[in-house]
């Protein structure tokens, strides 16, 4: 009670101040605004705001749209790189995709980007596995030399067996 009391007598010793101030602000408000000023459109003057634009046209000009057709086409790859990353079995139709998304001007990104997060459900039914590692690269030119001499191995044999049968 005796709170009450004391916040009620608070109250009305700031009336008299809160109502100066509510009619004092916005009159020195409209004061400052009223006042002569000079207006800056821009911080720099005459050759420097000139050097300034031109740099900026500069750059707005030749950095900036190589510098957008590098981020569109990465942007356009990483469907194939997500696809080649989780052993997609249809890596070369999503390749495919990316690039005709290219000639579309980004259309079709978005199926790609789908496809390459999508689990392949034919392709497990029929493969029984749901990845596909026939696209990664193996030893390289060691694995291919010595298939290559295998090949040749069995080539002679075919040949010797075939002379054989003839004689």
């Amino acid at each position: 009670m005796k709170r009450e009391s004391q916040d009620l007598a608070g109250q009305s010793t700031n009336r008299p101040y809160l109502r100066r101030c509510r009619i004092l602000v916005p009159l020195i408000g409209f004061a400052f605004l009223a006042l002569p000023s000079r207006a800056h459109a821009s911080f720099l003057h005459g050759e420097t705001l000139d050097t300034v634009a031109g740099v900026i046209a500069w750059f707005a000009f030749i950095i900036v749209p190589p510098v957008l057709i590098g981020v569109f086409l990465l942007v356009h790859i990483l469907p194939e790189k997500v696809a080649e990353k989780r052993h997609h079995p249809q890596l070369g139709a999503i390749k495919c995709l990316c690039l005709l998304s290219l000639c579309f001007g980004g259309l079709l990104w978005p199926i790609a980007w789908l496809w390459a997060y999508s689990k392949p459900v034919f392709h497990k039914m029929a493969y029984g596995t749901d990845v596909d590692h026939s696209h990664e690269q193996t030893g390289g030119e060691k694995s291919a030399t010595t298939e290559l001499e295998q090949l040749r191995v069995r080539v002679a044999e075919l040949e010797a067996e075939i002379k054989g049968g003839k004689a």
